[in-house]
């Protein structure tokens, strides 16, 4: 069943990319509170590697990239989430048991689950699976003789990528934001500023100017409508300038996001009820043979073996066994279904633009008021409902990165059995690393909200936002006119985008997009609409699927990559500035500035010149 695709060098290699990848994204989503899809760039990596045997076919570079993938997948669940932990002080730093455990099961759950869904939604839909259908495409194009091209453009964009790290947090040659405030009468300002980072540029790039311009939007809303109004009205103790638009947005305007993230994640269960209603019932009514998916009988028993540990985790947690078996409970039914949505999620818009964070919020905040209306506030609720939080979310990622391998799959002829055992080696493999990935990050650049020890943290914005609805549930303040209006804008917004839909318009208003603008820094949502802008005027989707998509890649995993590298002798000196050059008498943000043009140009021009061609 599996010869010629699940070899030992396909596991050994798809093994290795899963933890470089896992890494990367790990520090990418702490940092933009994005990730995006590994199946390409790994795809491309993995024909350049598999090239050196002559034996070597196309099933087993697709068993390389399934395995890949999910170490990307996997980094988004954690760090979405697990980091919420530490900035609630229920740990000190990211513990290597637990972190495995909680991530581990988060992620085999992911895959188990969609397995029953694979017929309905991959086999016997007309979902599209973009970046399922674009893997395979690569994997056809290199094949062809075409793969070179590739790897060189990818290894050209890490390059470029790890170099601009090293200058801007490394060596410290410019600042890695440029910001300032123009002042509205006496007491109220609008904040201007784009952080320098070519990854936030390639991740803009990717998921192109339908997401981009949305998260502009709603951070324009965010900080140059409500943040001024708070400000003038809101009395003479709010600082202005920078830090008072910083100040404002963190204590009250945030909390637009969360309300939005809320009504956004279900208002999508409810548009696809009928679709995954429709999943369940073709799965019943087909038997699926075990010569073609993993057989139920080990489901079964991997799904009871999972739910175990995490029973007598919440046990411990809320001192209570029945209130243990209650939450895993309800962790195993959100997990389903949350899997579901990823994945039919995922055959829609890709796993790049899949709104896991928005579910999760959803899952989290209904597990808080759960357990603070049984246990009270003097429990370990609030760490609780972040666990379930975190399995939730780990397997919704996995579960749409899962479906866009079984397309690829599909489409290449290749074993689903043999890429759902690739798909869980891929989760082990990197939840093994991600804890002393994380504890090194939070030494070196702290996580969360910034201090005079660590004044650049990672912000963290989908992990921070766990931590405000958990805090207000419990703390009895959670600014509920905020997220109500954020609700509110939300609805409005669903509107909007239904009206775009249905006159036929190209341009479209996802929610969930406009709700992370909202919550995001707009510094942040600055970089990503520009990298949306250059792929628009490049020739957006067809032209971000050629050599352009893969430099955006590289230039990603090298920034990323870089980080993680500059943050060891960080971490070892404990000082941020431990590799500056000291250098004075450069325009402090200006070379930023000009690199950031200067890759925005190329990246336009990849994508003008492979427009219409293949992948690679």
């Amino acid at each position: 069943m599996f010869k010629g695709q699940l070899t030992i060098r396909a596991a050994v290699l798809g093994v290795l990319l899963a933890v470089i990848l896992s890494a990367a994204n790990a520090y990418l989503g702490l940092f933009a509170g994005l990730t995006v899809s590994a199946s390409i760039p790994a795809a491309v990596l993995s024909l350049g590697l598999l090239r050196l045997f002559a034996d070597a076919n196309i099933l087993e570079n697709n068993i390389v990239q399934t395995a890949a993938s999910a170490g990307e997948a996997i980094a988004a669940g954690v760090i979405f989430t697990l980091p919420a932990l530490v900035m609630l002080d229920y740990w000190s730093d990211f513990l290597y048991f637990q972190t495995v455990l909680i991530a581990g099961v988060g992620g085999l759950l992911g895959v188990i689950m969609t397995v029953p869904l694979r017929r309905a939604l991959v086999d016997g839909s007309s979902l599209a699976f973009p970046e399922g259908q674009a893997t395979a495409a690569v994997l056809q194009a290199g094949y062809g003789g075409k793969a070179v091209a590739g790897i060189g453009t990818l290894l050209v964009g890490a390059g470029i990528g790890a170099l601009a790290k090293l200058a801007d947090s490394g060596l410290k040659v410019w600042e890695g934001v440029a910001e300032t405030a123009f002042s509205i009468g006496q007491q109220s300002s609008v904040y201007v500023g784009s952080y320098l980072s070519p990854a936030l540029l390639a991740v803009g790039y990717i998921v192109g100017i339908n997401v981009a311009l949305p998260i502009l939007l709603g951070g324009v809303f965010a900080w140059w409508i409500a943040i001024p109004l708070v400000m003038a009205f809101g009395g003479a103790d709010i600082a202005t300038g920078v830090a008072g638009a910083e100040q404002v947005w963190s204590d009250q305007i945030r909390y637009l996001g969360v309300g939005a993230m809320l009504v956004g994640g279900l208002a999508a269960l409810w548009t696809l009820r009928g679709q995954l209603f429709g999943a369940l019932k073709q799965t019943g009514e087909t038997v699926l043979p075990s010569q073609r998916d993993l057989p139920r009988r080990l489901l079964v028993t991997l799904l009871v073996f999972l739910a175990l540990p995490m029973i007598a985790l919440y046990a411990v947690l809320l001192d209570s066994v029945v209130g243990g078996a209650m939450v895993a409970l309800l962790m195993l039914a959100a997990a389903f279904l949350f899997s579901a949505v990823a994945a039919y999620m995922a055959g829609l818009v890709g796993s790049s633009n899949n709104p896991v964070s928005g579910v999760t919020i959803a899952t989290i905040l209904i597990t808080a008021l759960g357990l603070f209306m049984f246990f009270g506030a003097e429990t370990a609720g609030p760490a609780s409902a972040i666990i379930v939080g975190a399995v939730v979310c780990c397997a919704a990622a996995i579960g749409g990165d899962n479906m866009q391998d079984l397309k690829a799959g599909a489409i290449l002829g290749a074993s689903p059995a043999a890429q759902q055992l690739a798909q869980m080696l891929g989760v082990i493999a990197a939840v093994c690393v991600l804890s002393p990935v994380l504890s090194l990050l939070l030494h070196a650049y702290g996580i969360g909200v910034s201090d005079a020890a660590h004044p650049n943290a990672l912000p963290a914005p989908q992990a921070s936002l766990m931590v405000a609805v958990v805090r207000g549930v419990f703390g009895g303040d959670l600014p509920w006119g905020w997220v109500i209006g954020g609700g509110v804008m939300a609805l409005a917004t669903i509107a909007l985008d239904t009206v775009l839909g249905r006159r036929g318009s190209g341009f479209r208003m996802p929610v969930l997009a406009v709700a992370l603008g909202l919550y995001l820094p707009l510094s942040l949502s600055m970089a990503i609409a520009f990298g949306g802008l250059v792929a628009w005027l490049g020739g957006s989707g067809a032209a971000r699927e050629g050599r352009g998509l893969l430099a955006a890649a590289g230039i990603i995993t090298g920034e990323a990559l870089m980080g993680i590298f500059i943050a060891l002798p960080v971490a070892f000196f404990g000082s941020s500035d431990v590799l500056a050059l000291n250098i004075g008498g450069l325009p402090a943000a200006w070379p930023g500035l000009v690199l950031m043009l200067g890759l925005g140009l190329w990246l336009w021009n990849l994508a003008r010149a492979t427009r219409g061609r293949s992948p690679t």
